[in-house]
Parts: C-alpha cells; sequence; structure tokens
C-alpha cells in the first residue's frame, strides 16, 4: 500500500524514516505544504505550535539536496558554504529541529551542524571548515560567525525560517533580512509562523518569490480539544495552589513573567518535595540542556518557563499548562498555552488570578478570543483540572531527579554517526549541544518512585496545605478527607 507521505511526493528513502518512528499520516500543514514545497515553490505556511510544522520543511529540504536516484553521486559540501539554512529563534528551538532532521539527513548521507550562541564557537568553526549540508542556526551566532569570514551564505539552495513572528518578537527581523539577503536571490525559502504581523508579512513580500500559503491549525483560535480555565486566588493562595497543581501526575508547564520568578518558583517546588527544574535566559547553555531533557525524559514532570526560553520547548503529553503570571499581551498567552494539546492530544490551560489580576486577565482572555471557565480555587476544582492522587519526594529523592552536574563553559561538540535522533529534542547532527532524553518515559498519568502521600485536613483554602507542611503530606488534601481516585490526565 502507498504510503500517504509518498502521495505526497515524499522520497521513498525519506517515508521509511518516518515510519521507524511511527510517524504514518501527515498533520494537516504537512498535507498542504509538502507538495508545493517538494516541487521547490516558495512557501508561507501558518500553523500552530505542535502542528508538524517542523517535518513540513525537514522533508523537503532534505529531499532537495539528497540525490536520491544516485546518493554516491552526491557532491561534498565546500568548507564554510551549506547547501541549506533553518533558522530557528531560539538554542532550544535550534537544538530540537536539528534532532528532527538528522535521521532524515544520516538515511540520505547528508551532514548537519547546530551553531547557537552561549557556547564556544571555536568547534563549530571547525565543523563548518569541514563541510556541512545542512545547517541550524540562530541569527545572532550565524551573523557573528559570517561576519568574521567563517561561513558563505552564497551557497545555500534553501531557506528555511522556523517561528516567524516569535523572531519578530525577539527583534530578530533585521538580522533575518541579513541573512535572507546573503543567500541566492533563486533560491527556495519556506517560512513557517503561528500569526502573520505587519512585520512578518514585509519579510514574505520582500524576499519570497511568489509564495503559495497554506494554513492549518492557526494560533489566531484556540485549539477544539484545549480547555481554557481562570482560577482566582487570594495572594496568600498563590503559592499553594500553584504547588499542588504542579503536584498533580503528568507534565506540567509553569509560566512566570520574569527569569527570577522562573527560579524563584522552581527553588520553592523544590523546597516543598515537588521536583522542579527552570529554563530561562540566566542559565548556562548547558545547564538548559540538563533541564530540559531532565524534563523531556519524564525524570522531572514539572517545568518553571519565562516566555522566551518555552518558545524552544516542544515535548509531548505535557498535560497541564499553568500562568502563573498572567502574560501581557494574547499572543504570548496563545504560544505558552500551545506546549499542551500538540498533534491531536487534550490539554488544559489554567491562568492564576489574584484579586488585581483580574481585569487584565479579563482583557487577556478577549483580546485572545477565548471564553474560558472562571472559577474561585477549591479542592474538588483542582482535582477537576489536575486529576491524580498529590504525592511529594523527600529532599534526597528531589535532590536525585533534579540535574545537578557542575556548570562548564561551554559542551564539546562530537560528530555523531548515522542514525539517532527521534524527533525534536532528541539531539543534533555534530554539535552536541542539543538535549538528549537517555531515560525512558514514565507512563502518562503517573509520576515514577512517587513516596505514597496521606490525605490531610487542612484547607488553605478548601484543602491546601500550607506552604510550611511536611513531606510526604499531601499538598492538597480532598474535602472531607475523602480519597481521590487516581485517573491520568
Amino acid at each position: 500500500m502507498t504510503s500517504q507521505f509518498a502521495r505526497l511526493g515524499v522520497p521513498t528513502s525519506l517515508v521509511a524514516v518516518l515510519a521507524e518512528r511511527g510517524i504514518q499520516t501527515p498533520t494537516p500543514i504537512q498535507a498542504a505544504t509538502l507538495p508545493d514545497s517538494l516541487a521547490g515553490r516558495d512557501v508561507l505556511g501558518r500553523g500552530r505550535t505542535g502542528s508538524g510544522k517542523t517535518f513540513a520543511f525537514a522533508l523537503p529540504v532534505v529531499a532537495r539536496l539528497a540525490d536520491t536516484a544516485n546518493p554516491t553521486a552526491r557532491r561534498r559540501p565546500a568548507p564554510g558554504r551549506p547547501r541549506a539554512l533553518l533558522l530557528a529563534p531560539t538554542r532550544e528551538l535550534a537544538a530540537q529541529i536539528a534532532g528532527s532532521v538528522k535521521p532524515l539527513a544520516d538515511a540520505s548521507r547528508l551532514s548537519t551542524l547546530t551553531i547557537f550562541g552561549g557556547v564556544n564557537q571555536n568547534p563549530q568553526v571547525r565543523s563548518l571548515t569541514s563541510g556541512v549540508d545542512i545547517l541550524v542556526a540562530t541569527p545572532g551566532r550565524l551573523l557573528d560567525l559570517r561576519d568574521q569570514g567563517h561561513l558563505s551564505l552564497e551557497a545555500v539552495e534553501v531557506t528555511v525560517i522556523d517561528e516567524a513572528d516569535h523572531m519578530s518578537d525577539m527583534g530578530f527581523l533585521p538580522g533575518v533580512k541579513k541573512i535572507l539577503g546573503a543567500t541566492p536571490r533563486a533560491s527556495q525559502r519556506l517560512l513557517f509562523s503561528a500569526t502573520l504581523d505587519n512585520a512578518v508579512d514585509v519579510l514574505v513580500r520582500q524576499f519570497l518569490h511568489d509564495p503559495v500559503v497554506h494554513e492549518a491549525d492557526s494560533a489566531v483560535s484556540p485549539v477544539s480539544r484545549m480547555e481554557h480555565h481562570v482560577l482566582t486566588v487570594s495572594a496568600a493562595e498563590r503559592s499553594d495552589v500553584i504547588a499542588d497543581l504542579a503536584a498533580a501526575p503528568g507534565r506540567t508547564i509553569l509560566f512566570t513573567r520574569t527569569k527570577h520568578g522562573a527560579k524563584k518558583l522552581a527553588k520553592q517546588l523544590n523546597g516543598r518535595g515537588i521536583p522542579a527544574v527552570d529554563l530561562h535566559g540566566n542559565l548556562s547553555q548547558n545547564a538548559r540542556v540538563r533541564n530540559l531533557a531532565a524534563f523531556d525524559s519524564g525524570r522531572v514532570e514539572t517545568l518553571v518557563a519565562t516566555d522566551i526560553a518555552a518558545r524552544g520547548i516542544h515535548v509531548d503529553d505535557v498535560a497541564l499548562v499553568v500562568h502563573a503570571d498572567p502574560p501581557t499581551e494574547h499572543k504570548a498567552y496563545l504560544h505558552r498555552s500551545g506546549r499542551t494539546a500538540r498533534a491531536g492530544s487534550a490539554g488544559t490551560v489554567v491562568t492564576i488570578a489574584t484579586p488585581d489580576q483580574r481585569g487584565d486577565v479579563q482583557g487577556l482572555m478577549r483580546a485572545a478570543k477565548i471564553k474560558p471557565t472562571v472559577t474561585p480555587a477549591s479542592s474538588d476544582v483542582l482535582r477537576e483540572l489536575a486529576p491524580g492522587e498529590r504525592r511529594v519526594f523527600s529532599a534526597d529523592e528531589v535532590a536525585d531527579r533534579t540535574p545537578s552536574a557542575p556548570e562548564e563553559p561551554s559542551a564539546r561538540p562530537r560528530r555523531s554517526g548515522r542514525g539517532g535522533g527521534s524527533g525534536r529534542g532528541s539531539g543534533s547532527g555534530r554539535s552536541g549541544q542539543a538535549p538528549t532524553a537517555s531515560q525512558p518515559q514514565a507512563p502518562r498519568g503517573q509520576r515514577p518512585g512517587r513516596a505514597a502521600s496521606a490525605n490531610g485536613s487542612g484547607r488553605v483554602p478548601s484543602g491546601v496545605a500550607p506552604a510550611g507542611s511536611t513531606r510526604g503530606a499531601a499538598v492538597f488534601s480532598a474535602s472531607a478527607g475523602r480519597s481521590v481516585r487516581r485517573r491520568s490526565r
């Protein structure tokens, strides 16, 4: 039987790679864009995070560069002259894109390299000198190395701009314009964006040639399988409610507005026996890789992140997103919320609102065109939003689960062999700094190794245990001492 990907024009060798990873059916954005991108057309793809955009551009890039009829005749890339360029706004996203591209590239005997800031550039320069087919990069480090004369973009055959709207939000578009201007005018260009604001539209009109526009799962409207809730709490209740949600089974991402806030909240959760890692711009690259790998593997199921850092998070089976600090604008809300309900899965989004935040949150939801369920925090409500027994770890167990390796100045890159990489977050080609999930993931809805908890009777509010609760007691006790039947979410 002919594969659905094959019917779209994907080469047989790449279809086999997808099948090995259990990918049989194209997502809507893949089905819409692949025929045109494989035919060499410029494409503007609009789709939310989790819609399958990575393979939508990775497949045509690899197919274009590989001589599938005669792989042995494929030419070796010239030193410092990549043949394909994939731009991403953050280090984490660049590494995760590389992890998805690498198995496809390996099957086609193409080399890959990931470059970004925050690590020593010398290993990256050496890899560039050896020649690379597919370069995955962030704009800043790419321009630095180009300005130093370590690479040229004159041989680029296809350029991909991923998350162009986020590039705009971070102020990267001037750099992106310089980069696109340095690539051949006749080269193919693929641009993917969750939204299309004026700045991105200028980029499209200036650099894409008669692009075909495809839209699937637009981020301007909420996902149908995503439930939105606003929990109204007092300032005194806020920390306990957040801790209760974090202690529930399943992967949870908590968003804070500042880097300091992310670090502080992760520390507070660990102190309460709830293993958590933080992700923000003040961490070294090695620490970011370790923390994201711990979350990706399931060893730690609570991640506390800022907006910018979280744009590189592409982890499946995130059951709950909590806006511990509500964002200031609706696009950030939609992008944060997009960490759950990925690839057709269901997800829950909870916004914590104190009395002084309620007006801003109402305006935020109106701008996002979302009608959330607004309720005061209570034992029953929290268990409905995040089902399952609340358990806490001992201090030793928390220390064992959370990364604690000493930080190094940089990660030594290494050239990996064929194979490896099974999608976003599974490693990259040569750079060696991509996150890897080396430990098996716990079954969804279960926190592995949790010490048994006993239901308590404190109610702050309606059953939230105070911040000073003894480890081993439930973070949130059921009403009237009722046991809560555990179920996955």
